[in-house]
């Protein structure tokens, strides 16, 4: 099913997103909308306690309640061959191993799920269930343990320590940030639907329904070929929807259970519990160079809260090892198991957070320098890629730096805080940078032509907003010459060509290079069909262009009506697959950006108001502007809630999170965010793929809030090193 194209009138396409009139007049179907016959409700039903074990489950009297199918739990459920003879919790490789376990690890973990006939009975049923516990005194407290914790060595250090010790010039500073959920605007939902001989169809929300298929076939022991995923369209994502949730799991336990198929679909506290979060984390940034502003050496450690079900390591000093030409590193990290719910990647995972400490303790070393921090920067940036020695391919961070200079009006930063002033604001420049591995995934295409010259490209990939939709169409429309108007779009099915998850910016960079190769391939087979009598493997294939009407080869032309009604055709399909090749071997790649930010801080309040937020990014070519500039744009909005908002409160003696709602939990708003101007380089990466596209969705956001951060101490001279940066924080800096 699409609904990305009205055959019925081709020549009033919108120029914007291939799906945009399907979001805007409701026909987009997300995960909970579809209406399955005969659908039952079920209701997570979560722990009240944070640690400890569960003595009994207490069900007779939601049980009793109108229209109650069957209630699940670790006493009622059925066979999962994934989960049967379960050991602890470090050897468990799916997270929670929902209803079989009688422990708890966190407060609200799911310990049962009422399955109704509408969900109002299934709401009020859960909230009927009850358990008795053998409580355990949990440990919640991040700030508390984390120095109880040990340092391991990454084992990717170079040089030494003992190099730089001496240092004319050094900075030794401690950088803290809250826990930041995702809050993506739609809920996770999955519909589970069982059929004849072990076959399973799910609406689910994720980012990756082959990712889906997998998880889900090695639990239940059953072929992949019998899951049918469909995820057409994603309301925003972020990460949380990479893993495969306890909720999707009890999804298709209870339609196994009450043979029948059934709905779960998490509420808005649910989601604070239920599907991730950025850790809590901290990160201890020491950090050299001599007079002149050159490096000479960086020790970074950090340790992020992880949950006492499965270790999770944020990765936080990766990104020590990217951006700059460092020849002495020293990482060090840990993880603080804790009785706190699973944390996951969140946008720029990692590296967002570890940028924070490096961009910050390089603006405090500026300072003391008294050297410009975008010059010492462009001194600075890695000649090469510095883990492997390989060239980079392409890297024009310089030229980020350099035109979002010029863009902000640096020059018109004073260097000494607090002296510009705007009415009752002190007024300050920022500047960060980020950097993210440009990666790129095998990744399948197929394209299908009717008679009517009108084309379906295809891949299991999921849009979850990013516009992936619409960079197919470009690509192919690009390749083949096909109109836009021609061009259908179809993807986020499992039972379309294979495909990555969307996540970690390999989307457009991956699945450009399959529509490109499917493109190629379908030109050529259609010129076999025309020209019969020649070779179409030996034709030049750039002397090959396809039209709205027919094929073109030089100065000859075959309508598509001759060319199926002479073979018989009803249709003509190609099907490709592309990746990474030799190319990872000879060079390094990287999208990166550059973000000036100016704020204004009040000076009787401490209110910080970010007045002008410039990102220039360098993603290679950008295959579709607008939705890559919106990408930009949604991910400067997170690094301000980074900065200055965003903070998971709980509640150390239960372990309860505080404000776990869309009230209580503060995120940048309308209000908050300037009109945010973002450029792109736009210089074609020649060896990445065909394409010449890097990866955007997380760059974005790496480097927003510590542009924020060396802003207000530019405006004000108060270093403010934990985030997010609140009114009471600032006060106390």
């Amino acid at each position: 099913m699409s609904y990305f194209f009205d055959s019925k009138n081709t020549k009033q396409m919108p120029k914007g997103r291939v799906e945009g009139i399907a979001k805007v007049t409701g026909k987009a179907k997300y995960s909970a909308e579809y209406d399955i016959p005969d659908v039952a409700y079920g209701v997570m039903v979560g722990s009240t306690i944070a640690s400890g074990r569960i003595l009994k489950m207490q069900v007779e009297e939601a049980m009793k309640a109108p229209g109650v199918i069957d209630i699940l739990s670790h006493e009622n459920k059925p066979y999962v061959s994934g989960f049967s003879g379960m050991k602890e919790m470090p050897d468990n490789r799916f997270g929670l191993p929902i209803f079989y376990t009688d422990k708890v690890y966190y407060n609200d973990q799911p310990i049962a799920m009422v399955v109704a006939e509408t969900i109002e009975d299934a709401m009020f049923a859960a909230s009927l269930v009850k358990a008795e516990y053998e409580e355990a005194i949990p440990e919640t407290d991040f700030a508390k343990k984390v120095k109880e914790v040990s340092l391991k060595e990454t084992e990717n250090d170079r040089g030494s320590v003992g190099a730089w010790e001496d240092a004319p010039y050094i900075v030794d500073q401690n950088y803290t940030i809250a826990t930041e959920v995702h809050n993506p605007m739609e809920m996770h939902a999955t519909i589970a639907q069982w059929k004849p001989n072990d076959k399973l169809l799910l609406y689910d929300k994720n980012q990756g329904v082959n990712r889906v298929q997998s998880v889900i076939s090695s639990l239940f022991d059953i072929p992949t070929d019998n899951i049918h995923v469909i995820s057409e369209f994603v309301g925003g994502g972020f990460g949380s929807g990479l893993r495969v949730w306890p909720h999707t799991i009890a999804a298709v336990m209870a339609a196994q259970q009450v043979k029948r198929p059934v709905k779960v679909m998490l509420t808005r506290p649910q989601m604070f519990t239920m599907v991730g979060y950025r850790p809590e984390s901290w990160q201890r940034v020491k950090l050299g160079a001599d007079k002149d502003g050159q490096f000479m050496g960086i020790i970074h450690q950090a340790r992020n809260n992880s949950s006492k079900i499965q270790g999770f390591s944020d990765g936080i000093t990766r990104v020590t090892r990217k951006i700059y030409g460092f020849k002495n590193v020293k990482t060090e990290e840990a993880i603080v198991d804790l009785n706190l719910p699973m944390p996951t990647w969140n946008r720029g995972p990692g590296d967002t957070t570890g940028c924070f400490g490096v961009e910050s303790a390089i603006d405090e070393l500026c300072h003391e320098l008294k050297l410009d921090p975008v010059e010492v920067r462009l001194k600075n940036i890695a000649p090469y890629e510095m883990e492997t020695g390989l060239p980079w391919s392409t890297n024009y961070l310089n030229e980020c730096l350099e035109k979002g200079a010029e863009l902000i009006g640096w020059k018109k930063r004073n260097p000494v805080p607090g002296s510009l002033k705007e009415g009752d604001y002190k007024v300050g420049y920022g500047v960060a940078v980020g950097m993210w591995g440009s990666g790129r995934s095998y990744t399948g295409a197929s394209i299908d032509m009717q008679k009517d010259g009108i084309i379906t490209v295809r891949t299991a990939m999921t849009d979850i907003g990013t516009g992936t939709g619409t960079g197919m169409q470009n690509v192919a429309h690009t390749v083949t010459g096909i109109p836009k108007s021609k061009i259908k779009i179809e993807l986020g099915d499992s039972d379309f060509p294979k495909a990555p998850s969307q996540g970690g910016s390999r989307g457009m960079a991956s699945v450009s290079s399959a529509v490109y190769a499917a493109s190629l391939a379908l030109k050529q087979k259609v010129a076999g069909y025309a020209w019969p009598d020649k070779d179409a493997n030996a034709l030049n294939i750039d002397d090959i262009s396809l039209s709205d009407k027919g094929i073109n080869y030089k100065d000859s032309f075959v309508p598509y009506a001759d060319i199926f009604s002479k073979n018989n055709l009803n249709d003509i399909k190609v099907e490709e697959f592309a990746g990474p090749g030799e190319e990872r071997k000879k060079y390094g790649f990287c999208s990166s950006a550059a973000h000036f930010y100016k704020v204004k801080v009040h000076e009787k309040t401490g209110k910080i108001k970010v007045d002008r937020m410039v990102i220039v990014v360098d993603a290679g070519r950008i295959i579709n502007p607008k939705a890559a500039a919106n990408q930009v744009i949604g991910a400067g909005a997170g690094g301000i809630g980074m900065g200055l908002l965003e903070e998971q409160l709980v509640d150390s003696k239960t372990g309860r999170l505080i404000g776990n709602d869309l009230a209580g939990y503060h995120f940048a708003v309308n209000a908050d965010v300037p009109l945010i101007e973002v450029s792109f380089i736009g210089k074609p990466d020649p060896n990445i793929n065909p394409s010449g596209a890097k990866g955007l969705g997380e760059v974005g956001i790496i480097g927003a809030a510590p542009a924020i951060a060396n802003a207000v101490f530019n405006a004000t001279g108060k270093r403010v090193r934990d985030l997010p940066i609140t009114v009471e924080r600032f006060f106390n800096a």
